[in-house]
């Protein structure tokens, strides 16, 4: 008899374990590890290739690294470092998963499935605020999260959320409601300051609806990572306009299918070469290589030739400024330019370079 009670006490004891273990296991949890390192300092590079990386980084304030997982955001540093390092900073949510991050300065804004906004503030790692919002999409691979976020962008110091057809604006600093909207779609931010959603155009900074646009909807044309600072539009009747200002401008450069905004000029890939027109007039400027349009900084155009070649084109005549064979096969997937790098996710591996 005291054996059998022994017994059982034993069962009852292993069975109330091995739910204690599960439940640490299973139950929702955050884990935040804040950085223990001053702020990284801003670094520059003689152009070439730095790094290969295993996942799609976001570039913040040209200083760190950003990383999208299914259930995680981390961040290393330096910024040119040639692969992933430990985590200078992370923050784990189970059992939510990710749904996209973008960046507005240092602060690192991420979106969950349960509907949860989540800044960090990206110097120290530590939590800045944190909102409640609809259920969001789950994570699809790290290069969407970063670099494509569903219902994410960016204007200036406003963070725009986008979710059951309608848009709120959050103040960057302390997740404050700015003004909110209506929006079907996930919407996009121009770089004149205003928020394209549908037929719907509003002023990034209060919400007031913008008239005098053109009939949407409107497809964004040359825009920045999580569908911000888009530098042109086009509209349903297959017109070009340029966004770079608070009212669009017409921009016959920008008529042709398939061509893209970049600063004042109209891109268009051909089979022979990328042909650069004036946005505006639609008067050709010059030709440079086939290839892909990446993008632009102040003072270069970017193009991935069919080789992988990452050329710097001049603005004004196209002459290349620096050629950066990136060493690798297979076709670019997604990609992020910025003033010090140009980061580009292929099927095997993501190629970081200085420019």
């Amino acid at each position: 008899m005291t054996r059998v009670f022994v017994r059982s006490v034993l069962a009852l004891v292993l069975v109330l374990a091995a739910g204690l273990v599960v439940w640490r296991v299973l139950a929702p949890a955050e884990v935040l590890a804040p950085a223990t390192d001053p702020y990284p300092a801003a670094v520059r590079r003689a152009p070439g290739v730095v790094g290969e990386l295993a996942g799609a980084p976001l570039i913040v304030d040209g200083r760190f690294r950003v990383y999208g997982l299914t259930r995680q955001i981390k961040a290393d540093a330096p910024v040119d470092g040639k692969a992933q390092y430990p985590p200078r900073w992370s923050f784990r949510r189970w059992p939510q998963r990710l749904a996209g991050v973008v960046a507005a300065g240092s602060t690192v804004v991420s979106r969950w499935s349960d509907g949860q906004i989540v800044a960090v503030d990206g110097r120290t790692g530590r939590i800045a605020w944190r909102v409640d919002g609809p259920p969001a999409g789950g994570f699809t691979d790290g290069a969407t999260a970063v670099w494509a976020p569903p219902g994410l962008a960016v204007s200036g110091a406003t963070v725009l959320v986008a979710a059951d057809r309608r848009v709120r604006a959050l103040n960057s600093a302390t997740g404050a409601v700015r003004w909110a909207g209506d929006c079907p779609g996930s919407g996009f931010a121009t770089a004149g300051g205003r928020v394209v959603c549908g037929d719907v155009v509003y002023d990034a900074a209060d919400g007031a609806v913008v008239p005098g646009w053109p009939a949407g909807p409107l497809t964004p044309l040359g825009c920045d990572v999580a569908a911000s600072g888009c530098r042109g539009v086009r509209d349903t009747a297959g017109e070009g306009w340029q966004t770079t200002g608070p009212d669009p401008r017409r921009a016959r450069g920008l008529d042709q299918p398939g061509s893209t905004a970049v600063l004042d000029l109209a891109l268009i890939p051909t089979a022979d070469g990328v042909v650069a027109r004036s946005a505006l007039t639609g008067h050709e400027m010059w030709r440079g290589p086939a290839g892909t349009v990446l993008g632009s900084t102040r003072t270069a155009v970017y193009v991935l030739t069919p080789a992988n070649d990452l050329m710097g084109l001049e603005p004004a005549t196209g002459e290349a400024r620096l050629r950066i064979p990136l060493g690798v096969d297979g076709r670019a997937e997604r990609w992020q330019v910025t003033d010090g790098y140009v980061a580009v996710s292929f099927p095997d591996s993501v190629m970081l370079a200085a420019i």
